[in-house]
């Protein structure tokens, strides 16, 4: 059984909730696709104080995803709300989920 090869494709999104820009995310995030996700995430920071990460579309996240994360949160309040299991794991193994704020949802994520 085969699957749609979009389903694996970056792509972005931004919203706002409770008054915070979200940027929502879907696909595989390596260093060849993580340009489109650092733009919205800096520009992002630059004009906010608190940013949320809507990470339950993630199907693949590698270490370009994680020091994007990390770079991110040096300069804004990020938060990653719903990640995926592949990158929740990826997070709890590398202890990067004891420097970011990790939520359940975009809305604990955006009011907490």
């Amino acid at each position: 059984m085969s699957r749609p090869q979009d389903l694996d494709q970056a792509s972005v999104v931004l919203y706002e909730r409770c008054g915070v820009p979200v940027v929502g995310v879907r696909g595989e995030y390596d260093l060849h696709s993580i340009t489109p996700l650092s733009r919205a995430l800096g520009t992002a920071a630059r004009e906010h104080t608190k940013v949320v990460l809507e990470a339950s579309g993630i199907t693949f996240a590698d270490s370009a995803l994680l020091n994007l994360l990390i770079l991110t949160q040096r300069s804004v309040d990020l938060r990653v709300a719903a990640p995926a299991r592949q990158l929740r794991r990826l997070l709890e193994i590398t202890g990067v989920d004891a420097v970011l704020k990790v939520r359940s949802t975009v809305e604990e994520a955006a009011t907490c």
